[in-house]
């Protein structure tokens, strides 16, 4: 279930790490997205944490009430305790991104704020920790490369005669398993464009760190950098806890 908090106590709780601790916030599902209270310059709001966006993005809606017609300006971001003074925020139509969400998202905290820190994704309780300690019993633990910005694991998929092999990004903000770039057409032209919080079509198999997942939900990606294959989103991830290390060489996942 949603945990709502009225923007000035919003504003208010991470400007004084009120109910959560610095380092951690509380945050939900919707749409196949981890989102979490956030504040750009001074607009508090629902904020999607993506660790697949290479930028952070103000909602062009949001900036226009705030009286901001700039496509882009730099101000600080606030999210989890973490605050970063001096971000360059693109300013963005997310319409299409925001379809379907109760309330609309105000924008995106992207690897721009988030690189050179620890994050940690507990999907079973929903928090987001930044620069937390790390505490688990099991996990495994796989190699990460930066690729433009974007933390990857490799991985492969495949339609059932094609096998595709590559970098993936570390997606928290697509409900499919799987988002193929649209430029990798031996595998991904079977799979129609869609909207990130739907997965309308299936892939045979995916196989990550020795481990074979069948069947996969999937769709594509228009917007991933060159030397980017993919990514792996929440449908993957939804019943683990992901630590992805500062220095974002490795990524732990545990039960």
């Amino acid at each position: 279930m949603r945990r709502r908090t009225a923007p000035i106590a919003l504003a208010l709780s991470l400007s004084l790490t009120g109910a959560a601790w610095a380092g951690e916030t509380a945050c939900w599902f919707e749409n196949g997205a981890v989102v979490a209270p956030a504040v750009i310059g001074d607009m508090a709001g629902d904020y999607v944490i993506d660790l697949s966006a290479p930028r952070t993005l103000l909602h062009e809606t949001k900036a226009q009430m705030a009286g901001i017609v700039e496509p882009e300006l730099t101000l600080p971001v606030e999210v989890a305790g973490l605050k970063a003074p001096a971000v360059s925020v693109a300013v963005a139509d997310l319409d299409a991104r925001g379809a379907g969400f109760v309330t609309p998202i105000a924008g995106v905290i992207g690897m721009d704020v988030l690189a050179g820190h620890s994050i940690e994704i507990d999907f079973s309780a929903c928090k987001v920790r930044i620069d937390r300690p790390w505490r688990v019993t099991r996990q495994a633990v796989l190699p990460v490369e930066v690729v433009d910005g974007l933390p990857t694991v490799i991985a492969s998929v495949s339609d059932g005669p094609r096998v595709l092999h590559g970098a993936f990004a570390i997606d928290t903000a697509s409900k499919a398993m799987v988002r193929l770039a649209s430029r990798d057409a031996a595998v991904a032209g079977k799979l129609d464009p869609n909207a990130r919080h739907k997965a309308p079509a299936r892939l045979r198999a995916l196989s990550l760190g020795g481990v074979l997942a069948e069947n996969v939900p999937a769709t594509l990606a228009e917007e991933l950098p060159e030397g980017v294959t993919g990514t792996l989103g929440v449908g993957l991830w939804a019943h683990h806890r992901l630590h992805l290390a500062a220095d974002a060489r490795t990524l732990s996942v545990a039960p």
